[in-house]
């Protein structure tokens, strides 16, 4: 075996086959084997008596075959094989459902040792599908076992034989990248034990002392990479800005602003007068008025003699952001063109060549700004709208467009302040924590079921009044493997067409869609041409429809808090009383609380905090772009303490070390750059 690069095809006992396979969950190498980390672990150590068997859960026991196999054929697609096992202490009757095949692997008063879910009663006890091994084997009983993430085509078993021979063959290759002397200060164990035990431990204690230190090593590298981003940044110069009177424009607004907004502009300001480019995200409520920070930081920097640049995910969106801006910003001597890909070409030329020759101010459009043929005459403020939608890189595109221009991004997914640092490294954070006035309470119902008819009734009466409505579905189309219940948007929407509301007029809109045909749909919905819009989570970002005053969310338990609060935050954007409903028949208390949750509150912040405590922060950033490496391990909620302690290892290492060229941390520096790199959030 050559080096952790090696190709995982080359590894005794996976091939070819196994490897194309193994690369659909991008595992291409030995140490992306590896570095597989199971999601949790089955702890299927303890031994049970079958009179013991704790009724409801999974669990192992020792038995053996009382009677041959009885296997029968029930119809096309469903056989049977029936087993009564026995100890000392009571029988156990075992259900294998269409496995013929193991009538021959299960002989007569040859002992077991079956693991499964113990289900029936105190006087029959049964399994269904036990998994099972000779008495004496021990791989898949008696011991903790690692379950993975997995898809389509790989099975946990062919996982952990894969896993087993990735660690056979690389025993001897791990470095370990920590210093030996912060390994031994924090008291963590050897790069070996830690991956042994991650996937195979050996005792639940060995696998809290292997996550600990993998961890921790996590942290590390993320501190000290977000430490050396922004020493990086230091180290450049920014567009000069000056003070300006602001007062022309703030007399200008329709509205007095937020203390909080306020606050944000003036750290804005405050960064863009400094020697740096402002790198600082602005992330509020849905409805607090980012849109007016990010307007005061283009107005500071037209003053200022350079062009600004407002980058939007949809064109919708865009649209929308230019319509109020220019409104807003053109009165007051400040250029603003709309830059998307639907206009034509002759359009598009002639805005690029205002761009180039300065006779543009602000440029509002979507990624066709960061197309290669648009050039800026000077650019030096860009803004990104609606952060997570961008990664890093594309924000660089931008970036590149000027020379080290002022960065603003703006989020509308409220983070917990400590999380937002960690999560968004290597910018400075602003916060708006207050709604502007004006903006309505959105009451909020979670009901099951059994309620649909009532409420389609109230749907019925609101668009009566000249109202309109969200319902938002998790699925795109109907799929076989997910229960009937779960409703697919386009099923649901001909559905509702044909047999709830023939009368009224229903769109459909889903992430599956041309985008020309998606944006058609929502300008339709925002034009008030349709009175329902029947949608996947594309709305959750959306243009404002002051008219749509309800949003009901089908098997709302399959989405998180704050994805539900985004949702919520289409309606109540008017004068009109607004109210967010959620169907959900889960049985499940977290998920009770959860909604319940929903309920009590309209703050983002205190719902996004409830979010991380109850699902993690693995499901609360789902697969959004940051741009910063994802953390395989490391719980940013349970694990404060250890993600301290790294911090001031890096810190301190960095205080001793600021370019990382000590031989002893050379590893250190190439494995940062691997790492931020692959994220797309750049180290060279």
């Amino acid at each position: 075996m050559s080096d952790l690069s090696t190709d995982v095809r080359y590894i005794k006992g996976i091939g070819e086959a196994r490897a194309k396979a193994l690369s659909k969950l991008e595992i291409r190498t030995l140490y992306d084997l590896i570095s597989y980390f199971p999601r949790t672990w089955e702890d299927r150590s303890a031994l049970y008596t079958i009179d013991t068997l704790p009724l409801g859960e999974a669990g192992c026991v020792r038995a053996m075959v009382a009677a041959p196999p009885a296997a029968s054929h029930i119809r096309k697609g469903l056989d049977l094989l029936k087993v009564k096992v026995v100890d000392d202490t009571a029988a156990l009757f075992l259900t294998f459902f269409n496995q013929p095949y193991l009538k021959a692997s299960l002989q007569v008063g040859e002992t077991y040792v079956f693991y499964g879910k113990a289900e029936g009663s105190l006087l029959r006890r049964q399994m269904v599908n036990p998994q099972f091994e000779k008495e004496n084997v021990r791989q898949i009983t008696r011991r903790i076992m690692p379950v993975y993430p997995l898809t389509a085509g790989i099975t946990q078993s062919m996982l952990q034989r894969a896993v087993r021979q990735g660690l056979d063959a690389c025993a001897a290759l791990l470095p370990d990248v920590l210093p030996d002397e912060i390994r031994l200060r924090y008291q963590l164990c050897h790069i070996g034990f830690a991956y042994e035990n991650i996937h195979f431990p050996t005792s639940m204690e060995a696998l809290q002392i292997a996550r600990r230190r993998l961890a921790f090593e996590e942290f590390f590298l993320l501190c000290a990479g977000l430490q050396l981003l922004r020493r990086r940044r230091a180290v450049l110069s920014a567009f000069p800005c000056r003070k300006v009177d602001m007062e022309p424009f703030y007399r200008a607004l329709p509205f007095p602003l937020t203390g909080a907004q306020r606050r944000a502009i003036d750290e804005a300001i405050a960064d863009m007068c400094g020697a740096q480019p402002m790198n600082r995200l602005c992330q509020g409520d849905v409805g607090s008025g980012k849109t007016m920070v990010a307007a005061a930081c283009i107005y500071f920097a037209v003053k200022n003699g350079c062009q600004a640049a407002l980058m939007a995910p949809t064109e919708l969106l865009s649209q929308q952001h230019y319509h109020s801006l220019n409104a807003l910003l053109a009165p007051l001597g400040v250029r603003c063109a709309l830059l998307t890909g639907s206009l034509s070409a002759r359009e598009k030329r002639e805005i690029r060549d205002k761009l180039a020759a300065g006779e543009i101010d602000a440029a509002i459009g979507t990624h066709a700004l960061i197309s290669k043929d648009v050039a800026f005459a000077s650019l030096g403020l860009i803004v990104a709208d609606e952060q997570h939608r961008f990664g890093v890189a594309q924000r660089s595109a931008l970036s590149a467009k000027g020379s080290h221009p002022h960065a603003l991004v703006m989020s509308a997914t409220p983070i917990p302040r400590t999380l937002a640092l960690i999560i968004y490294g290597d910018l400075d954070v602003s916060v708006i924590d207050e709604l502007p006035p004006g903006r309505q309470k959105v009451d909020t119902f979670a009901v099951p079921s059994s309620y649909h008819e009532r409420v389609f009734r109230f749907l019925r009466r609101l668009i009566g009044e000249g109202r309109q409505a969200y319902i938002v579905c998790s699925l795109v189309g109907g799929d076989d493997t997910v229960p009937n219940e779960k409703k697919a948007v386009t099923d649901y929407s001909r559905k509702l067409q044909a047999e709830v509301f023939p009368d009224l007029r229903i769109g459909c809109v889903h992430g599956k869609m041309k985008p020309a045909e998606k944006e058609r749909v929502m300008a339709a919905f925002s034009a008030g041409e349709l009175d329902i819009l029947v949608s996947t989570t594309v709305v959750e970002v959306g243009v404002d429809v002051p008219n749509a005053a309800v949003m009901v969310v089908e098997d709302a338990d399959r989405f998180g808090l704050s994805q539900l609060h985004q949702l919520r935050g289409r309606v109540g954007r008017g004068k009109h009383k607004s109210y967010c409903i959620l169907f959900s028949d889960s049985p499940s208390d977290q998920t009770r609380r959860r909604l319940k949750v929903m309920t009590q509150t309209n703050d983002g912040f205190r719902i996004a905090q409830e979010d991380l405590e109850l699902r993690g922060p693995g499901d609360f950033f789902g697969r959004r772009q940051h741009g910063l490496p994802n953390l395989k391990l490391a719980d940013l909620q349970c694990d404060v303490e250890v993600m301290q302690q790294a911090r001031s290892a890096a810190e301190e290492m960095l205080r001793a070390d600021p370019a990382l060229e000590a031989p002893a941390h050379r590893q250190i520096a190439e494995k940062i750059r691997t790492l931020f790199a692959d994220a797309g959030g750049g180290m060279n």
